[in-house]
Parts: structure tokens; C-alpha cells; sequence
């Protein structure tokens, strides 16, 4: 995983990224795609009519738990399927 490159999905106004909750609590998981054009996908399809306020950007897998700290994230969400979506969460630990 961390010598893969990942894409981020992040607010063009805000500079927030795109998240998950999958649970009821307050875990907040930060999506990554594994393809540019996955991110362009989902955002295309389960936000067209704002996608234009996002930006895709690369991630290395060298930076991703050090965004997780600073962010205060408690792992990552991996788009596998950008269109249904599909997404395998992996914890921090």
C-alpha cells in the first residue's frame, strides 16, 4: 500500500477532503481511489451536479498516515467500484 499512488477527492472552496462514516459514530475514513479517472467516476455519478467543485489530486502511499494524523482520521475507505459504490475500510492502528 505504500508504494502504490493513490487519488484524493478535496473542496475546491473549503480544502476538506472527501470522507466516509460508515458507522453511526464519529469515525470519519478518508476515501482514496486507486485510478484519476475512478475519482472522476465517482464524483460524476453520486455528485454531478457540484463535481465541479472538487478537485482530484495524486496521493503517494508514503504521505497517507501522516494526512491521517493531521486530519485526525481513523483510516481509509478504498473506492474498489466507483459506480455501485464500493468501498473496503482499513483502520488505522
Amino acid at each position: 500500500m505504500l508504494s502504490e499512488n493513490y487519488y484524493i477527492v478535496r473542496s475546491q472552496s473549503t480544502g476538506r477532503y472527501l470522507t466516509a462514516r460508515p458507522k453511526s459514530d464519529d469515525s470519519v475514513y478518508l476515501l482514496l481511489f486507486r485510478e484519476n479517472f475512478d475519482a472522476l467516476s465517482y464524483l460524476n455519478t453520486h455528485a454531478g451536479e457540484v463535481a465541479n467543485r472538487f478537485a482530484v489530486e495524486p496521493l503517494p502511499g508514503t504521505q497517507i498516515g501522516n494526512l491521517l494524523k493531521r486530519w485526525g482520521f481513523v483510516g481509509v475507505g478504498i473506492v474498489t467500484d466507483p459506480l455501485l459504490p464500493n468501498v473496503e475500510f482499513l483502520q488505522n492502528i
